[in-house]
């Protein structure tokens, strides 16, 4: 009789083990999950990216940005063409042509890089232009870096500034630019 008890004991036992165990696999499995869900909402979230800006693909831009009450600088008009001849890396183009309307909210500057490059880089840049304000414009461009003969791919990032010259949003065009040689 004593072996029967024991045996029961043991059978007791174990399958209190066995629930313990799997205990201990459902709270694992429930820390995973949660820590899981807390990673995912306390992750944080990039920042949603400038646009850039085609022929093909302005108006629909334009449209997606109607509501301009989330900027908190307004509507900005680019006035520029996108294509800029120039005879030689170093000539002045006789069509680069960039204005800053007068119903504009802001002054603006632009850096214009070559599509590849980093475009956070200030040394990368092609050209830098001086500060345009409101009703001005400017033409008579000249690159500040040589380029060989040949067609461009580039980014025009556009920097809408206040009257301290910090940068209150930038807007980012593409243009081309052809290198005659």
């Amino acid at each position: 009789m004593e072996t029967e008890s024991t045996a029961k004991t043991e059978n007791q036992v174990k399958e209190g083990g066995n629930k313990k165990k799997a205990s201990k696999v459902v709270i694992g499995v429930a820390a995973v999950g949660l820590a899981a869900v807390l990673t995912y909402l306390l992750w944080p979230k990039e920042e949603p990216r400038n646009v850039v800006l085609t022929k093909k693909d302005a108006e629909e831009q334009i449209a997606n940005f109607s509501n301009t009450e989330d900027f908190g600088i307004g509507m900005y008009t680019v006035t520029m063409n996108n294509e800029w001849d120039f005879a030689d890396g170093m000539a002045i183009s006789e069509n680069a042509y960039v204005e800053n309307v007068e119903d504009n909210s802001a002054d603006v500057y632009f850096d214009v890089f070559l599509s590849d490059a980093d475009t956070e880089n200030e040394d990368n840049a092609i050209y830098k232009s001086p500060v345009i304000p409101r009703g001005g414009y400017l033409e008579n461009i000249s690159l500040d870096k040589d380029l060989e003969p040949g067609t461009y791919d580039c980014v025009c990032v556009y920097h809408l500034i206040d009257d301290d010259q910090n940068t209150l949003s930038t807007l980012r065009v593409s243009i081309t630019i052809n290198i005659q040689g």
